[in-house]
């Protein structure tokens, strides 16, 4: 959730003092970015995975302070709800069996911690949205005992003014009221980082941004929320509408959500965090003591402290990073599209082929993104989230005749993006086994048209048909998804019956 803050309130002159502690930090990365302070090039990546909590019988478990106290790593960490926790993998350089190594780095993490959890009845399940998750599990008394959290809770209701609703027409229409944020908390992540200078930034972004669809669509894992099929992949709708600041006029007026894809296409990292202060209002205006500019004039480099809290406020799926490291600062890409499972081999699947197409696409002599219009990245966003690994994407037509073309998700994997993601992986010095191995996941996920979605729905309707309620088979299901998921066999090779 970002910076660590300690609950207070705020006056008027805050949030005018804060405005204009961002201005001077925003100016502060202009004159950084014009001095070429930042880091070196030097291929870093790094993962993040958030997890749920679970009893015997699949039922969520608020315990996580409990868990991390047996666990006792600074590894994993809260999150926003008792029945979350993160775990953070240390910087990895992209070259050579760093795929293999970091599946092997998370297979001992996780079954380490869940030992540990066992330890008082909790089981560790990686899934985008837990299936047995009511609503009742979703309420403020459930949220994590941390200051940083009930302030952004309470300064959400309050821009608000009202409570949240959640409206998510898929394939059964869920509509749900809810008192406090902790709907948000249903949504469990990976977040795949990549360190890059500022010259290369804008293209990297502009690359995810163009990937974004297609990654959601072998990668969908969360087609359940309160006991309703929604959308494919429902966290994307689900954290907008948790998170939305906006009455329902804000929103008529068009006005921009905390939760968002983006409108434009980017010619370098400081058009995103200049379009954090022209279009959000400060959400936690807290300020820090630094004079970013006199920090500066003496030759050292500023933490830009609160443009990182704003930042770190506004929810793209694909978020610029500014971070200061030994003195030195530098600019990472946060990819944040894709759910958390269904297995380490899943996950390391949807990392090779993330960090394959990214390289691929941002070094490409023809650009992408200068032949697919905004939009049509945002519609196959959209698609993905909603349709899965049965999407149809908008692309580029092949040649220099122009123009857009309609394609599946499974073919426009197969035949273009699986191809570049290899090459991808080549220009990190990925070897060849990890590269083929990892990627033969995505294109067999593509091949046979299943990914952790439609095994979960696959699963819970024959559950129905076997006479089960609609609770006893989401039970069922998710009972038999961890089983399968301690299996470490990549979600395409499970059985569905």
């Amino acid at each position: 959730m970002g910076e660590k803050v300690v609950a207070t309130g705020f006056d008027l002159s805050d949030r005018q003092r804060y405005r204009m502690k961002l201005r001077q930090c925003l100016m502060g990365l202009e004159r950084l970015l014009d001095e070429k302070r930042f880091d070196r090039p030097r291929n870093l990546m790094g993962l993040e995975l958030e997890l749920n909590l679970a009893d015997s019988a699949g039922l969520p478990l608020m315990m996580n302070e409990e868990v991390l106290e047996r666990i006792a790593s600074t590894d994993f960490q809260t999150e926003l709800a008792q029945f979350n926790i993160e775990v953070n993998i240390a910087p990895h350089h992209l070259s050579g069996r760093v795929l293999d190594r970091l599946a092997e780095e998370l297979r001992i993490g996780l079954g380490y911690a869940d030992r540990k959890a066992r330890e008082v009845g909790a089981h560790i399940v990686m899934v985008g949205i837990l299936p047995t998750l009511s609503a009742q599990d979703l309420v403020g008394a459930n949220l994590s005992r941390a200051d940083r959290y009930t302030l952004l809770n309470d300064r959400i209701l309050a821009a608000r003014g009202e409570d949240i609703t959640l409206d998510i027409a898929g394939v059964e229409h869920l509509l749900y009221t809810s008192g406090s944020i902790a709907p948000e908390a249903a949504c469990t992540s990976m977040q795949m980082h990549l360190q890059v200078t500022p010259a290369r930034f804008a293209a990297v972004w502009n690359a995810a941004q163009v990937l974004s669809g297609p990654q959601v669509a072998v990668g969908a894992n969360s087609p359940f929320l309160f006991g309703r099929e929604l959308w494919r992949e429902t966290r994307p709708p689900l954290f907008q509408q948790a998170t939305d600041t906006r009455p329902q006029e804000l929103r008529a007026q068009g006005v921009r959500p905390l939760t968002w894809f983006g409108e434009r296409w980017i010619d370098s990292a400081y058009d995103l965090f200049e379009e954090n202060l022209r279009y959000f209002p400060p959400l936690l205006p807290i300020c820090d003591d630094e004079d970013p500019l006199a920090t500066l004039d003496t030759g050292t480099v500023p933490q830009l402290k609160e443009l990182t809290l704003q930042n770190g406020t506004v929810y793209r799926w694909n978020r610029p990073v500014y971070a200061v490291v030994d003195g030195v600062p530098h600019l990472r890409v946060e990819n944040r599209v894709l759910p958390a499972g269904p297995t380490v081999a899943d996950v390391i699947a949807n990392t090779a082929f993330y960090y394959g197409l990214v390289r691929a696409l941002a070094e490409a002599p023809r650009q992408v993104w200068q032949r697919l219009p905004f939009g049509a990245a945002a519609a196959n966003f959209d698609a993905a989230c909603r349709h899965g690994i049965g999407a149809v994407m908008h692309w580029p037509r092949p040649g220099r005749g122009g123009g857009l073309v309609e394609l599946p998700a499974t073919e426009l994997v197969l035949e273009e993006l699986l191809p570049l993601a290899s090459a991808g992986l080549d220009a990190w010095g990925i070897e060849p086994v990890d590269r083929d191995r990892y990627l033969g996941i995505i294109e067999a996920r593509c091949r046979l048209r299943t990914n952790g979605a439609e095994w979960q729905s696959a699963v819970f309707h024959q559950a129905l048909e076997r006479g089960l309620d609609r609770r006893a088979a989401l039970v069922s299901m998710t009972l038999r998804y961890c089983e399968l998921m301690h299996s470490g066999e990549p979600v395409h090779t499970w059985p569905v019956s």
